[in-house]
């Protein structure tokens, strides 16, 4: 990592309140631009995760570096977070939205702005950067989103294939819960105001996961925000950056695909959920602050940087490695298409069998331990281990050792003819390289819930007895396998607990012969080299972290044998304690616990369990303690939440939520 010290631009920085249409709520900015009197094009990114502490770190990388080469970089707390006004909504709501125009239509009227804006953002930023491009406000020109999707229904942490994500779907929720209840900076906006703003925050709050599980079809609630309902809404240039070890890499895919050639690019990396200069595993990083940088100057300043005359989309191919939870690097190499779908990939066939019965599956429930971190995050225990296990508690189909090199690029198929004995029920495909000693490296996935098969939008149960022909894509993959290994699909009805179980122990039968694995297999050819530059920075803010030594591990498997029990515990290990150099100091901890019975999906439990504390000095000491569980009946899920707030020991709020919401899907 090179930090740059010096740049063409004297940074300055200031704090300013923005206001929005409603005439009573402002919104909690800081801005990095050069000095004196040009005016440049601004840079927003917009996020609901405070700017004061937890994404200061973060901050400081990149918006005084895009200051300093020319742009007034903005970093703004969305309405009810941070150190803004007003109450915290739902995800992407249309008050948000609204909010992010109206900052937007501000900035470009700035007297230091150009009157052309861009944005940018990983995760959240990057949904909203894509959503706020869909309503087209004038001065928005470009934006790079990274790590987000189009598709807040089947490509989010709530549902995949029409299957509802345990792991996510509560753990994100509980997340959220604490996050929002986070206090805003008195330092910011005053000794007099924060406990009142805080209190009206705390009032105001109602669980995510509510209003989630409401919506076990796609429906209007999903299209909301989902820019794949209409591309062709969006007018500025779209740079699009994912990893394959990130969920929403397929968006990346899909909006090369659909948006026209001459607004759009696509980056996909071997990486995280992550930027991808931070140099956090996997890597190799790039110096993707230079590529956002030619990406700004094509659309912001006019300036041609050949950006536009490079491939539509550059993608890695990973080699082949050995099962790991974490790789510092991996090999591979980049490869270069200048049309999506890539016309040097063909679709390959590969029936699972070529005759006899059908074959039986039915997986033990707690199948799926083995499946890795949903959001990878460039921890040690991110990624899937070894499959062999979760292998043996699937049925699995092997190619026969493979006598040439084959790559993939793109999202794979499974077809399956098949019959399900109970009338709700999931199947889930992995796509593994397996080695001649044995061992087990996952490359991809995918989930469907059969009710979901005739459309994402309706709930349609299988009548037993009955074979048909379903089909549904994997996740997107750039991977070489070697000669000599075998291709292997292991088919599952269990995943927990990436996927909540039905209510309903069943099975599956699967015909072979009827069923096969479609790669899109790319020809490998003599391309022109892609290179990037190493990453560069600027200087890190002086944050001291810390962890506990009490602090237990990442990510635990134990299992009650006498009750048939698993368990998997799970740190997310979003950063810790940290003390700032203003004096702040931010303590975090945080425990997902999942837990089954072998052969029991009504057992399935999940809790996420939050303390966050901030304090500075004698004068301010905030503490917020969560607790989200979900569970569910054969009929009903179950939610139970809680959040007690403290101001130096003193309980501000005290609230406890419960809930059942029909099973109509899920």
């Amino acid at each position: 990592m090179k930090y740059r010290e010096q740049f063409e631009h004297q940074v300055v920085r200031e704090d300013v309140w923005i206001p929005t249409r409603d005439g009573r709520t402002r919104l909690h900015a800081r801005v990095w631009r050069p000095a004196g009197t040009d005016p440049v094009p601004a840079l927003l990114e917009y996020l609901p995760y405070r700017k004061s502490d937890w994404t200061a770190p973060r901050d400081a990388q990149r918006h005084p570096w895009y200051a300093g080469h020319g742009y007034a970089s903005v970093r703004v707390d969305i309405r009810g977070h941070g150190d803004s006004e007003g109450t915290p909504g739902d995800e992407y709501d249309e008050q948000e939205l609204a909010d992010g125009v109206d900052v937007v239509n501000w900035l470009a009227a700035q007297p230091w702005c150009t009157g052309k804006v861009g944005m940018f953002g990983i995760s959240w930023g990057g949904f909203n950067s894509l959503q706020i491009a869909a309503l087209a406000p004038e001065p928005l020109k470009a934006i790079v989103t990274v790590c987000s999707t189009d598709d807040r229904y089947d490509n989010d942490v709530h549902y995949m294939g029409g299957a509802l994500l345990g792991i996510d779907m509560l753990a994100w929720a509980g997340t959220m819960l604490a996050f929002a209840s986070r206090p805003p900076d008195p330092s910011q906006v005053g000794q007099e105001r924060w406990l009142p703003m805080w209190r009206e925050r705390l009032d105001a709050l109602e669980p995510f996961l509510h209003t989630w599980l409401e919506h076990q079809q796609r429906d209007d609630y999903w299209r909301h925000g989902s820019v794949c309902e209409d591309y062709g809404a969006i007018d500025a240039a779209v740079l699009a950056v994912g990893g394959w070890h990130d969920p929403y890499r397929d968006a990346v895919l899909r909006l090369v695909e659909h948006l026209p050639d001459d607004r759009v690019r696509g980056l996909i990396g071997p990486w995280s959920h992550q930027y991808p200069d931070r140099e956090l595993p996997p890597g190799p990083a790039i110096g993707f602050l230079q590529e956002t940088l030619r990406w700004w100057d094509q659309h912001l300043k006019g300036i041609d940087t050949g950006v536009m005359r490079e491939p539509l989309l550059c993608s890695w191919i990973n080699d082949p490695v050995p099962p790991a939870t974490s790789y510092d690097v991996l090999p591979g190499r980049w490869v270069g298409d200048t049309n999506w779908p890539s016309p040097a990939a063909t679709w390959d066939e590969h029936p699972l069998g070529t005759g006899g019965a059908p074959v039986l599956v039915r997986s033990p429930q707690h199948t799926g331990l083995d499946a890795g971190r949903f959001f990878p995050f460039g921890n040690a225990s991110d990624l899937p281990p070894d499959q062999r296990e979760e292998d043996g508690r699937s049925v699995c189909f092997d190619s026969a050792p493979l006598e040439e090199r084959v790559e993939i690029l793109g999202r794979p198929r499974v077809r399956l003819r098949l019959d399900s004995a109970t009338p709700r029920a999931n199947v889930i495909a992995r796509v593994c390289d397996v080695a001649p000693d044995g061992s087990s490296t996952l490359v991809t996935r995918g989930v469907l819930n059969l009710m979901s098969r005739h459309g994402r939008d309706k709930a349609v149960e299988w009548t037993p007895g009955t074979y048909e022909d379903v089909e549904f894509e994997l996740n997107g993959i750039g991977y070489a396998f070697p000669p000599g290994h075998r291709i292997r699909v292991a088919v599952s009805d269990s995943y927990w607990p990436w996927v909540w179980p039905h209510g309903e122990r069943g099975e599956l039968s699967v015909v072979p012969d009827r069923s096969a694995l479609l790669l899109p297999v790319r020809e490998a050819a003599d391309e022109p080299p892609i290179h990037f530059e190493e990453p560069e920075q600027a200087p890190p803010l002086p944050v001291t972290y810390d962890r506990p030594a009490d602090q237990g591990p990442e990510r635990l498997v134990t299992h009650d044998v006498a009750k048939g029990e698993w368990t998997l515990e799970v740190d997310p290990n979003y950063g810790g304690s940290r003390t700032y150099p203003d004096g702040l100091r931010y303590e975090e901890s945080a425990r997902e616990t999942y837990r089954i019975r072998t052969d029991d999906p009504l057992s399935a439990n999940a809790v996420s369990e939050w303390t966050i504390r901030l304090r500075r000095g004698d004068d301010w000491d905030a503490e917020i303690v969560t607790r989200t569980e979900l569970r569910a009946t054969a009929t009903d899920f179950i939610m139970d939440s809680r959040i007690e707030a403290r101001a130096n020991g003193e309980t501000v709020v005290k609230r406890v939520w419960h809930r059942n919401t029909p099973r109509t899907s899920a």
